[in-house]
């Protein structure tokens, strides 16, 4: 989980996030829509509308079907992001790079929760 204070209007950027994603899941989504420990969880998402195995927006997850316990703990981590950066993450997420194995916010995410690394 990010350390410290939250970044100045983090919260109003984490606010439009998940409106954003809210919107967007609600009209793609054709599977069930849930929350788990704050997270909203969108499935059923067409591959397109989303990144790599599904993606956090705010507090939304979207996804197809990726929704196991330990991705869920994950996305609940990158969550945590976006209260702490707001819309300054997706510009911070970008800069660190595309290779999960090197941006840390995959990194503090877990990578093996989030399906990078296989567990022996």
């Amino acid at each position: 989980m990010p350390a410290g204070h939250p970044w100045p209007f983090a919260r109003l950027g984490y606010a439009y996030a998940t409106c954003v994603g809210f919107v967007w899941g609600a009209i793609w989504s054709r599977g069930r829509i849930e929350r788990h420990d704050g997270l909203w969880v969108f499935r059923g998402m067409p591959r397109w509308t989303f990144g790599r195995g599904g993606s956090c927006v705010g507090a939304c997850y979207l996804t197809n079907q990726n929704v196991s316990a330990r991705v869920l703990r994950h996305e609940r981590v990158h969550r945590a992001q976006w209260r702490h950066y707001g819309m300054a993450l997706p510009v911070l997420y970008a800069l660190a790079g595309r290779d999960p194995l090197r941006n840390r916010f995959e990194i503090e995410a877990g990578l093996r929760d989030g399906g990078y690394v296989r567990t022996p």
